[in-house]
């Protein structure tokens, strides 16, 4: 036990440091090759802010662990959206652009949707799971999210002549050991907090909508923090709803591709938290002057999450 915690404490540094290598690096490679800090953050932030669900999720669902895959997933969009966020806000109110409250915030609603549609669609077995063709479908829908993003980049976003002091070599670097200390140490913290919430004899699926939800997602939450701190707007909302989108499209394709995932209609109200945490986002984005997280939003989203935790840990007990 005592090893486990200092391994995860291994972890959290490892986590700390590559986070703010990458968001340096990411900011100077949108400055160098001109593009916007918002496309980065959807992107190769939130890709690399998704490698350990992605790592996590590929374990979990070889060894048909499917209460893990799915707990993981939907419990980090929601401590992405709640607590990532919510603390980001408090840090600094996030100004949000009109392009991401009119498409990329309604995209990762839908996207939530589609999967609640497929989750609950009973096949010939009458069972409820996410198939392999469902991952094919989401793939193909990632793919239409990136090729999205990239189509829309130069028309969205004007150019303009940037300039930034690192080399290329310097900025792939910074970039590199941000996602290799982000999944050594997102991986350090998960694989331990396991050990020791197994120990207490914890469900697979409160282990992974809080424990490990809240492990892999700590990249998120670090990026973001150091983005807010920097008032890097873009790059801290970027990241959450980019890393949230790539959740479902990428991660969970992937993790059905290796082996189906056994659907629980318990996860439906954690579902609906998502989505109705999603609509509050997007409501909070109307009120006020600017389209803008406010901290007394922000400290909304904390509340409710913790609330939430609360009762389902009480429940367990």
């Amino acid at each position: 036990m005592i090893l486990s915690f200092l391994l995860i404490v291994v972890g959290f540094f490892g986590l700390i440091f590559g986070a703010n290598w990458l968001v340096d690096g990411a900011s100077s490679l949108a400055k160098k090759y001109n593009i916007p800090d918002l496309i980065i953050g959807l992107t190769i932030v939130a890709f690399g802010t998704s490698a350990p669900e992605l790592v996590v999720n590929s374990v979990a669902s070889a060894d048909g662990l499917s209460d893990i895959v799915l707990a993981n997933v939907i419990g980090s969009n929601n401590f992405n959206l709640f607590i990532i966020l919510g603390i980001a806000g408090l840090i600094y109110p996030i100004s949000v652009q009109s392009s991401m409250v009119r498409k990329e915030i309604p995209i990762s609603l839908l996207v939530v949707l589609l999967l609640l549609f497929l989750a609950n669609n009973f096949y010939l077995g009458g069972v409820l799971e996410i198939s392999r063709w469902d991952g094919i479908f989401l793939l193909l829908c990632f793919a239409g999210f990136l090729f999205y993003l990239f189509k829309n980049m130069k028309a969205e976003h004007p150019e303009e002549i940037t300039h930034t002091e690192k080399s290329s070599l310097k900025i792939w670097t910074l970039i590199a050991l941000g996602l290799t200390g982000l999944i050594i140490g997102g991986k350090l913290v998960v694989d331990n907090s396991i050990g020791i919430a197994t120990d207490l004899g914890i469900s697979q699926k409160i282990i992974g909508l809080t424990i490990i939800a809240a492990g892999t997602s700590l990249p998120e939450l670090l990026t973001s923090v150091v983005a807010a701190l920097k008032k890097n707007s873009d790059i801290a909302i970027g990241n959450v709803i980019g890393s949230n989108i790539f959740n479902i499209l990428l991660v969970l394709s992937v993790s059905s591709l290796i082996s189906p995932i056994q659907f629980s209609p318990l996860f439906n109200q954690d579902f609906l938290i998502f989505m109705g945490g999603t609509a509050f986002l997007m409501l909070a984005m109307f009120t006020g002057r600017r389209k803008m997280l406010d901290r007394w939003e922000a400290l909304l989203l904390i509340g409710f999450y913790l609330s939430y935790t609360i009762y389902l840990v009480s429940k367990e007990i």
